[in-house]
């Protein structure tokens, strides 16, 4: 009979038990995911943040699945004002969020974590990437003119801004020989 009554009081709380087992994130628990994980650059967005994502903190930080703390910012392009996020990553800038109408339509990545699906990440040579830089490149302008920046191969909305020591013309792009040590300094991802 006290086996009887041990078992009644027992039996609720093991169903309870295993009901509250089943949701729990096992994934997480496993020692490989408890650093975070990395994001990638596809042609659909960056980490969850795609061109439909609102320019919106929630939005963003819901997209990036809380890896990253956000702030704001605004600053003036092409005569307007233009309101962006950045995403930290400790006291870094991983990422750069610009959006217009509303919506996210530029992402700069500089977190080296990140990778794009082709394997292009921050720190990639140029000549790991590209065998020349015609067809593929051209001087980038605005915030990153003494740059060149480069379209992934087959990609509509993925670059890849190269940098690097150059001693010619500033309205020249560098040449094939001196791009090959150039590195990727960031990757970006435009609607």
């Amino acid at each position: 009979m006290k086996s009887l009554r041990l078992f009644i009081c027992v039996m609720p709380l093991a169903l309870a038990g295993c009901s509250t087992l089943s949701s729990v994130n096992w994934s997480a628990a496993n020692p490989w995911n408890w650093f975070g994980s990395s994001g990638s650059v596809t042609e659909q967005g960056v980490s969850g943040i795609t061109g439909s994502t609102p320019l919106k903190q929630d939005a963003i930080s819901d997209a990036l699945g809380g890896d990253y703390r956000l702030r704001s910012g605004m600053k003036t392009e092409n005569g307007g004002i233009v309101n962006y996020f950045e995403a930290l990553k400790g006291n870094d800038v991983a990422l750069v969020i610009n959006g217009d109408g509303g919506t996210v339509s530029r992402i700069d990545v500089r977190d080296p974590d990140i990778k794009t699906d082709g394997g292009g990440k921050i720190g990639n040579k140029f000549s790991d990437l590209y065998r020349k830089a015609y067809g593929n490149c051209q001087q980038a302008s605005g915030d990153d003119a003494g740059a060149v920046e480069c379209k992934a191969e087959g990609s509509q909305h993925i670059s890849y801004l190269f940098t690097g020591n150059w001693s010619g013309p500033a309205d020249l792009m560098p040449s094939d020989d001196a791009l090959q040590s150039w590195t990727v300094s960031k990757i970006i991802w435009r609607r």
